[in-house]
């Protein structure tokens, strides 16, 4: 199992990318601005698509996934996966045809390019040699997050998300964990801001990974843009138990 991370940046600028892991070949992990760091040969091989949420940074790029390989989608569609509710809002913002055309009627209803299909936390995907399981995130707007099990390895991906039990308690069920990637969006001085935004900051992911039985390797993601090495050193300075590494773009997990 290989994740390719094209983006994992808190904002944009020279080497920054928004959210979009890519998952062997054929599977995106959100669709944020790292994605256009795709070759046109490497997005024809996509196959499905799992969307944690419907912030801009984590879907930016899906429509424009649509357009630009729309002839290899009309033979096999691309399927997308997140909750009803995420779907509900990129329906009514996004595909409307103002924003951008409804992809999900194109060519026509019966046979579009992508098609939906819903999820919940606890539902599984299975596909290949894996399983890809949604669970319950605390975010400003419906989230999920995503544990990926190969039968021998597995890797869990936060997503966004603040404070919570429903993320740790997934991951307490499982029976090894080997990696997560867990966003901090905020310095601890900045813990007004991520307690608003529901981001965790150091002391709050510190106090959250207490919850956690596993001691799997920490990557951090969705670090703000300028503050990156000082938010990584608070976080090392508040947890003990685990290894803490710093997510960039380019970089490859392989488990």
């Amino acid at each position: 199992m290989k994740l390719r991370v094209l983006g994992c940046s808190g904002g944009i600028g020279l080497g920054l990318n928004t959210t979009s892991l890519l998952l062997d070949d054929s599977v995106l992990i959100d669709c944020g601005t790292g994605l256009g760091d795709l070759s046109l040969e490497e997005m024809s091989k996509l196959q499905h698509v799992f969307i944690t949420h419907s912030h801009l940074d984590h879907i930016a790029l899906l429509p424009m996934l649509l357009d630009t390989i729309y002839d290899h989608l009309v033979e096999r569609p691309l399927t997308l996966h997140c909750k009803q509710e995420t779907f509900d809002i990129l329906a009514k913002h996004i595909f409307n045809w103002d924003v951008w055309p409804n992809f999900f009627e194109l060519p026509n209803k019966e046979t579009p390019v992508i098609v939906y299909e819903s999820m919940q936390p606890g539902d599984c995907i299975e596909f290949q040699d894996k399983i890809i399981k949604m669970a319950e995130v605390n975010h400003v707007v419906p989230a999920s997050a995503y544990i990926i099990n190969n039968g021998q390895t597995s890797l869990a991906f936060s997503g966004d998300t603040f404070i919570n039990d429903s993320l740790w308690e997934a991951l307490n069920e499982e029976a090894r964990v080997d990696a997560i990637i867990v966003e901090c969006g905020f310095t601890n001085e900045d813990e007004n801001i991520g307690r608003d935004a529901k981001h965790y900051y150091p002391n709050a992911l510190a106090a959250d990974l207490n919850k956690l039985k596993h001691r799997p390797k920490l990557y951090i993601s969705h670090l703000q843009p300028g503050k990156e090495e000082e938010t990584i050193q608070q976080l090392k300075s508040a947890i003990a138990d685990f290894e803490v590494y710093q997510l960039s773009s380019g970089d490859i997990i392989s488990l």
